[in-house]
């Protein structure tokens, strides 16, 4: 069937970038930032990765967000938890230090115009663990916008997230398209191109920042680096 669709993941994807050192540095801000308010740091990672377990784990009983602060805040039962205007201070004025960690291409932002040159949907599937605004400033490094696309997922809007092949059918259900004839783009191949095959999805690896943790033979499916991936948006 004939792609309708292109869904984009974003760190190590559009966004260039080495994960580990970002995950690093954005917890580590985040942390800093709360122990300055007065939180301690190491409840504070404990239920910081429970949370974002609990997101891996959610499979439509709630939305992404709501799964996260039902465990997050389960850290905190009978003590202070972190205030809301904490979170808002960081994502406003921490959040765009990440920026350092990664690099910048303006490779990205010429494919996704030629998504949109081609008549097609251009969707940023980035895994929904962020809030919304944490994805807004991280796109803004490659000087992408949410207008720039039909979808962006956060863990506001989805209930479901990666490697779930539900997250992807979900996506395609959100942009009306059925997912054969969606095309996934991504780094990752266990969470960005195994499960959106397993959703039946067409999918190309961007090499350019690969992780493959499995050792997968990458050579049976589409892939290369960002001029591949140019060309092969322009053949579709």
């Amino acid at each position: 069937m004939a792609v309708k669709a292109v869904l984009f993941d974003l760190d190590a994807t559009l966004l260039p970038m080495d994960q580990d050192a970002f995950i690093k540095c954005y917890f580590g801000l985040l942390t800093k930032t709360m122990v300055a308010h007065g939180y301690d740091g190491d409840v504070f990672m404990k239920a910081l990765w429970a949370g974002v377990r609990a997101i891996i784990r959610n499979d439509d009983e709630m939305t992404n967000e709501q799964a996260f602060w039902q465990t997050f805040d389960a850290f905190y039962e009978g003590q202070e938890k972190p205030r809301a205007a904490v979170f808002d201070y960081f994502y406003r004025e921490i959040f765009i230090k990440t920026r350092e960690v990664c690099f910048f291409d303006a490779r990205p932002r010429t494919i996704v115009d030629k998504v949109k040159e081609k008549g097609l949907i251009a969707a940023l599937a980035t895994a929904p663990v962020f809030p919304a605004v944490a994805t807004e400033t991280r796109m803004g490094y490659v000087g992408l916008s949410p207008a720039d696309f039909a979808l962006v997922t956060s863990y506001e809007n989805c209930t479901s997230s990666k490697p779930n092949p539900r997250y992807y059918r979900d996506v395609a259900a959100r942009l009306g398209v059925p997912p054969a004839e969606c095309l996934m783009v991504g780094n990752d191949v266990t969470d960005d191109i195994l499960p959106a095959l397993d959703a039946g999805m067409e999918v190309f690896l961007l090499t350019d920042y690969l992780i493959n943790k499995i050792d997968a033979d990458i050579t049976v499916w589409q892939h290369g680096n960002y001029d591949d991936l140019l060309a092969h948006i322009d053949a579709i």
